[in-house]
């Protein structure tokens, strides 16, 4: 097993695979000081001013002179990057090779022909005004999973009323797209009746719908809302649990990407297993949907010249500039990242976290770039507007399509979104501590295992996933939704 990498041939650092203890010596290198696992060591003398160099690229400015062997981290270094930026298309070779062989998952077929892998009823509040109650009728609905019903239940949230403008639109496109879920086979939307986001005007954004699965209640026109809703509950019930599971090929798979807690190692281990697999996905003809935008900042220049077209690389230069632009229109710091754990991994400045972040994309071209709440439309890589926050970024992917996300981390975490939210840890000290949160061990890589048999592996693993097998959070019960706030509230 190593103890140190160096990422890329440019690179003017290398990587501690493990915990390193000064005057450890490689390739005529002795280390100064002790080193966590996942930090960079100086490989060579590197100038005060002068880039430091990671993935092939800089990731900041040396703010000192640093000595061959010397810890390098945000002591040290800061980031390079400005604000608004120009950009030139300059497009690169990003094709993927189609492979002939298709495999197949246990999914179930919708009406309307769209593909699922889990057959849920859904309880989705037109507003916060209902969430206790749309939350006691998920805890008296139990009673009603039968057959081939995975779960039954409620995603709550404070908005669909004091809202205005795009902050409102938001909302209401969320909250159809949740709807309109294939992974959702009975909705019960609960409304109060007063709101802004009320019934008859979701019903306008939802489109047409299966009335056998999709019902609704208005609160304040029945007696009992609570005994309404378990009555119409039953019903869906009765509908969803005769479902059957059928052969359906990976090729109609959604899968969102993101990362969250990240560490040193999660751009060598656990963010490549990922770009492995999302090469994979689209080569069967597969949809993959990457997000976190403000974690594209540093790296957006590798994505762009991977855009199929110059009109997809304008959707992208928008993507990155109206991000920063909401950051600035808020009077705050572009570049307030990375966070308090991702320093403790490892990771030093934005570009450090976008460049490992990005790895999640793989090698496939950028095919399409989605507004936020957008639904998916194109296979093949797509790229999606919305937040760094694990619970929003999570939430939209689902929003947009995806079947399942999938989460890679360096430090854990027990959330859920509203679809099978696979943790996959950067490291496997993290893997065996908790095994109640992660779902796929990625740090095998950093154990000699190489990337082509753990990606299929992996690729096995997702398979069975999207045919019911359970993943840890829904295993726990964890079911998490959040919609982007981003508007005044009345």
């Amino acid at each position: 097993m190593k103890s140190i990498i160096k990422i890329n041939p440019a690179d003017n650092v290398c990587v501690a695979l493990s915990d390193i203890k000064k005057g450890f010596e490689f390739d005529g290198i002795t280390v100064t000081e002790d080193i966590p696992r996942g930090h960079k060591i100086a490989c060579e003398d590197i100038k005060s001013g002068d880039s430091v160099v990671k993935y092939g690229s800089p990731i900041g400015k040396a703010v000192c002179d640093i000595k061959k062997g010397e810890w390098v981290h945000t002591h040290n270094l800061k980031t390079g990057l400005g604000d608004l930026l120009e950009y030139t298309y300059n497009p690169v070779e990003a094709e993927i090779k189609k492979q002939p062989d298709i495999p197949y998952f246990k999914g179930f077929r919708r009406s309307n022909g769209k593909a699922a892998v889990r057959n849920e009823i859904w309880i989705i509040p037109t507003v916060g005004c209902v969430n206790s109650a749309a939350k006691a009728i998920e805890a008296k609905a139990q009673s009603l999973i039968k057959g081939s019903i995975d779960a039954i239940t409620a995603y709550t949230h404070p908005y669909g009323c004091s809202q205005m403008g795009e902050d409102q639109e938001n909302s209401r496109k969320i909250l159809a797209d949740l709807i309109n879920h294939p992974n959702a086979g009975g909705v019960l939307v609960l409304g109060l009746g007063c709101e802004n986001s009320g019934i008859p005007v979701l019903k306008e954004y939802i489109g047409s719908y299966d009335e056998s699965r999709v019902k609704f209640v208005v609160a304040q026109e029945c007696e009992d809302e609570i005994a309404e809703c378990l009555k119409v509950i039953k019903e869906l019930s009765d509908t969803v649990s005769k479902d059957e599971r059928a052969d359906i090929p990976v090729s109609e798979l959604v899968i969102g990407m993101k990362c969250g807690g990240s560490d040193g190692m999660s751009g060598i281990t656990a963010n490549p297993l990922v770009g492995a697999f999302s090469d994979k996905l689209v080569s069967m003809g597969g949809t993959t949907i990457l997000t976190e935008v403000p974690e594209m900042f540093g790296a957006e220049t590798l994505l762009m010249n991977r855009c199929e077209s110059k009109e997809v690389f304008d959707k992208t230069v928008k993507l990155i500039n109206d991000f920063k632009n909401y950051y600035i229109s808020h009077n705050q710091t572009i570049y307030e990242n990375p966070s308090p754990g991702n320093k403790k991994g490892g990771i030093s400045t934005l570009e450090d976290k976008s460049l490992g972040c990005t790895q999640k994309s793989g090698r496939a071209p950028v095919i399409d770039v989605l507004d936020y709440a957008e639904r998916v439309s194109k296979k093949g890589l797509n790229l999606l507007s919305a937040p760094g926050n694990d619970l929003v970024a999570a939430t939209a992917l689902a929003a947009s399509g995806a079947h399942i996300v999938l989460f890679t981390t360096g430090r854990g975490t027990p959330f859920a979104s509203p679809v099978p939210t696979v943790k996959i840890s950067s490291n496997s000290e993290l893997a065996a501590r908790k095994s109640g949160w992660i779902d796929f061990n990625a740090g095998k890589l950093a154990q000699d295992e190489t990337i082509g048999k753990l990606s299929d592996e992996f690729l096995d693993y997702i398979i069975r996933v999207a045919s019911g097998e359970k993943v840890k959070s829904e295993i726990a019960g964890y079911h998490d939704f959040a919609i982007f706030k981003n508007g005044v509230t009345l």
